[in-house]
């Protein structure tokens, strides 16, 4: 079950469709100029293979930007990969070369593991107005100067097709400028000029719709917080519900064991944890969004120790309410509470304070053996980890 959940899971979803993007760059550049020595050598044109390599290239970075798609599970992201997977594989046949195998053979094995976790994504594109700004800005910039180029194509050197008028344009409004197209009147000056006004701004409000996110993301983890990208890869892992003194021996216990995310409204105490690259969540365990975010859905098991049975029990409630099968186990600093945290939802309750009072009183009233039931149970769990 653990081999399946890792294999066909989303990390794989996501790892195999980066290697093609990667192979697929690789072998596109590799293949523009490459002889073509493959079984299908003889029958594809070299003008097609070296067409594939190019298009090759372009279908590995294609896929590499789908894949940051993926990470957040978005639906899209799911379509495109799809499609481009049997394109890689297909551009890897026409290529015809030796180092165009390990591409197709990556490609089809990738198809079936992303088809199979496609109710894995299921969020839309979220775009904010000032993205959808920022690219009808950039668009109507590229297509301003294009048309008005190759409208004016008289008056400039060097352009004679629309493919000619475009590469004005984007070089113009990326300020890159080389020199080759240049306007010959002074209406073709004066549109130049707008075009380099118009362009540089639509480039600038573009680069700073996609800033503003990841300096968002930057903050966060400054903040404690883990980005979406983080959380959604979650799976199979453990929820902590809080963070108190009890907590702490149990993140020392899952460090290594298990992946966790722990889960806290105290920012102080996110961002500690965050310094010992611990996964944590800056929000109330006991609201259904922090732990929704968290995969409390797609998560082995829930703990909740913080010494307020209360809170414990709210937060317990709520992650029952959400994955009624979830294993949650909690820790009642209270005896009177252990019920109440049952009825709660927890599968398990254990008071360590009672437990530990009892092998403390034993051992003080002179019954031998208590370190050593302590001693037995670490035995246990070493054995339970060895075995696994």
């Amino acid at each position: 079950m653990h081999w399946s959940r890792e294999w066909l899971g989303a990390r794989a979803t996501i790892l195999l469709p980066t290697l093609v993007a990667v192979l697929s760059f690789a072998t596109g550049v590799a293949n523009i100029t490459a002889p073509i020595s493959g079984i299908l050598g003889t029958a594809v044109p070299e003008s097609l293979q070296q067409a594939a390599g190019f298009t090759g290239a372009l279908t590995g970075f294609s896929l590499l930007l789908s894949v940051f798609g993926l990470r957040r599970r978005l639906r899209i992201a799911w379509y495109v990969t799809v499609v481009l997977l049997p394109v890689s594989a297909l551009q890897g046949v026409v290529q015809s070369s030796p180092l165009s195998l390990p591409l197709v053979v990556l490609s089809l094995v990738s198809l079936p593991t992303v088809l199979l976790n496609r109710r894995r994504f299921d969020r839309k594109l979220d775009l904010s107005t000032t993205q959808l700004a920022a690219g009808a800005a950039l668009l109507g910039a590229q297509v301003y100067g294009t048309v008005g180029t190759w409208a004016l194509r008289e008056e400039f050197v060097n352009v004679e097709t629309l493919t000619d008028a475009f590469y004005y344009t984007l070089v113009t409004a990326s300020t890159v400028g080389y020199g080759d197209v240049t306007p010959v009147s002074e209406r073709a000056t004066l549109f130049g000029m707008s075009v380099v006004v118009l362009g540089t701004a639509s480039f600038a409000i573009a680069l700073g719709s996609l800033l503003g996110p990841a300096l968002e993301k930057r903050f966060a983890e400054v903040l404690g917080n883990m980005t979406d990208a983080q959380l959604d890869l979650l799976e199979n892992h453990v929820v902590v519900l809080g963070y108190g003194d009890l907590t702490e021996p149990i993140i020392e216990e899952l460090v290594g064991a298990t992946d966790f995310v722990v889960i806290t409204p105290d920012s102080e105490t996110a961002a500690r944890l965050q310094q010992r690259d611990i996964a944590v969540l800056t929000a109330d365990p006991s609201d259904e969004e922090p732990l929704q975010r968290a995969g409390i859905d797609d998560a082995r098991a829930a703990v909740a120790a913080t010494n307020d049975d209360a809170q414990d029990a709210l937060s317990i409630l709520t992650a029952h309410s959400i994955n009624p099968d979830l294993n949650i186990v909690a820790a009642a600093t209270e005896r009177e509470n252990i019920e109440k945290l049952r009825r709660a939802g927890a599968s398990t309750v254990i008071s360590p304070a009672q437990i530990g009072g009892h092998l403390l009183v034993q051992s003080a009233l002179g019954r031998e053996g208590m370190e050593n039931i302590a001693d037995h149970l670490l035995d246990i769990e070493r054995e339970d980890e060895a075995d696994i």
